[in-house]
């Protein structure tokens, strides 16, 4: 197998992991408090790549996470998970992860005005396209419209300027140190969701179990990933996500996405594949 196709099945292993997570997480609400789900599985990752990052000799928390840089890192962190949670939580799973798959549609226009990357005009053209399709997910104003759509939306804002933040991240932070802050960061918006939610028994052990597993591989199969082929070639493949969480609403939860839902959702995918792979 060449780099490139190792790297691919390590990004579909991981949009899988990450799509199973989604829904452990979702049955999960039902019984568990929201906050108290997030807050577990935060202190459980962050514990877990504590320990990768001490068998590497690497420090758990260095100096470079207390950085500027990172502290931005850490808000938009929060709000992607906060609001990408609550929309896993109260909306259909189908719809709040073709949302979120627009994240790159943010991610390359926004580096063009930051970072100063060239963005030609197709690539404008395929941002403005990605948008309506969003808008096809969403629909406002229409019959099928459901304001909680809304949290999956800013979510989805919230991760985009973490990735952005990432980029000017310190280059010496590894990883598994990324990680660590990533899950740390995860614990900390439980936290704050818990002062609504509150804190109750843990009444349905083996789903949380479940999150925490999925979501804990998730994230090590994409930094593995990242690390194995080209990224112009690998990044592209995040969109299986969708597929896998297209798959799980129908099986586990009985969603049955209608046509302009399936049609939006193929129009974001197309779009951010095509964003990705072209240069300008």
């Amino acid at each position: 197998m060449t780099p490139n196709l190792r790297g691919a099945c390590w990004m579909m292993a991981s949009m899988a992991g990450f799509a199973i997570e989604d829904a452990f997480l979702k049955a999960a609400a039902h019984a568990v408090p929201l906050g108290e789900i997030l807050l577990i599985e935060g202190l459980a990752g962050a514990v877990v790549f504590a320990v990768l990052a001490a068998r590497r000799g690497e420090s758990p928390v260095p100096r470079a996470v207390f950085t500027r840089t990172m502290g931005v890192r850490s808000v938009f962190e929060i709000v992607g998970r906060l609001f990408y949670a609550l929309a896993i939580a109260l909306t259909p799973l189908s719809s709040t992860s073709a949302i979120l798959q627009a994240t790159p549609l943010i991610v390359v226009p926004a580096a063009a005005v930051l970072f100063g990357e060239r963005v030609g005009a197709f690539r404008w053209a395929l941002t403005g396209a990605g948008f309506l399709a969003v808008l096809m997910v969403i629909r406002p104003g229409g019959e099928a419209f459901s304001a909680l759509s809304l949290l999956a939306v800013v979510g989805m804002l919230g991760f985009a300027g973490r990735d952005l933040a990432t980029r000017a991240a310190p280059p010496a932070l590894s990883n598994a140190q990324l990680g660590v802050a990533g899950f740390a960061v995860l614990a900390v918006s439980g936290a704050i969701l818990s002062i609504w939610t509150g804190i109750g028994a843990i009444a349905t052990p083996g789903l949380l179990a479940g999150a925490i597993v999925f979501g804990v591989s998730g994230y090590a199969a994409l930094t593995t990933a990242m690390r194995t082929g080209e990224v112009a070639a690998v990044t592209p493949f995040r969109y299986s996500r969708l597929v896998f969480a297209l798959i799980l609403s129908v099986a586990a939860f009985g969603e049955h996405p209608d046509a302009m839902t399936l049609a939006g959702s193929a129009l974001i995918v197309l779009c951010g594949i095509a964003l990705l792979t072209r240069r300008a």
